[in-house]
């Protein structure tokens, strides 16, 4: 089962850290830096696989990674997680996020943080992955962002009768209205 997922940049900034156990924010934040200091000393010709901090679980729990450019992309795994999988959920999490925003980089993650998480959740839900086919997860993405825009459009209903009725000036429109003449009090009461 997958404990936490963090990404972070080479200055050890958390981008994104979805946790499936309850931490407080001060343990998340410890178990941030505790993995940010375990991970960034590690040459780059070593391998990618390397035991859990004493905070995320010690020897019972592996840190599986992968260092792109200036992100490390982190997954907090227990044992029963192989570990060339989860390698693999990293490289597909990576690429979906690089289709999404063409050629991802930092700035994107911390922008549409709301998507990031979508496409994550997409990936996997409660610790356990859901998926791992790559065309799957964007065709789910797309079909968020359509039912977003319709929900815009929906939304902005409201301010666009508004701003029609103001277009058109009702108030001198009253005043335009020809009325007939209507005959005099005088000449009605005469009548009678």
């Amino acid at each position: 089962m997958i404990r936490a997922i963090l990404v972070f940049n080479n200055h050890g900034k958390p981008r994104i850290s979805k946790f499936y156990q309850y931490y407080t924010e001060d343990m998340q934040q410890q178990i941030i830096r505790e993995t940010f200091q375990l991970v960034s000393k590690r040459d780059d010709n070593v391998c990618n696989f390397l035991e859990g901090g004493t905070l995320i679980g010690g020897s019972d729990f592996k840190l599986i990674y992968r260092h792109y450019a200036t992100l490390y992309f982190v997954f907090c795994v227990d044992s029963s997680e192989s570990e060339l999988g989860i390698l693999d959920l990293i490289q597909v999490f990576v690429e979906t996020l690089d289709k999404c925003f063409e050629n991802v980089c930092e700035l994107d993650l911390i922008f549409h943080v709301d998507k990031v998480h979508y496409i994550l959740g997409e990936l996997c839900m409660g610790g356990m992955v859901l998926e791992t086919n790559m065309t799957e997860i964007l065709s789910r993405t797309e079909e968020q962002n359509r039912l977003e825009k319709q929900e815009a459009g929906i939304s902005a209903a409201p301010a666009r009768a508004i701003s029609a009725m103001k277009e058109m000036n009702i108030p001198q429109r009253m005043k335009d209205i020809k009325l007939p003449d209507l005959p005099s009090i005088g000449n009605i009461a005469g009548k009678f």
